[in-house]
């Protein structure tokens, strides 16, 4: 039992320090683009378009 005088503090701290970060990302909009952020996840931009192969007179 005297387990709990040591574990309830604790648990209690964890979740005040939850709800703290969580109110902080409330106030610093963290919520505000949800689609988009999903959406950036599949954008290609990062992709190298291969340089454009040069015509030969074979494939005419």
């Amino acid at each position: 039992m005297s387990v709990l005088v040591w574990l309830v503090p604790i648990a209690l701290g964890l979740g005040l320090t939850g709800l703290f970060a969580f109110l902080w990302s409330l106030r610093n909009n963290q919520y505000d683009d949800l689609e988009g952020a999903a959406l950036r996840v599949l954008d290609d931009d990062d992709l190298v378009t291969p340089p454009a192969r040069p015509s030969t007179e074979r494939e005419a």
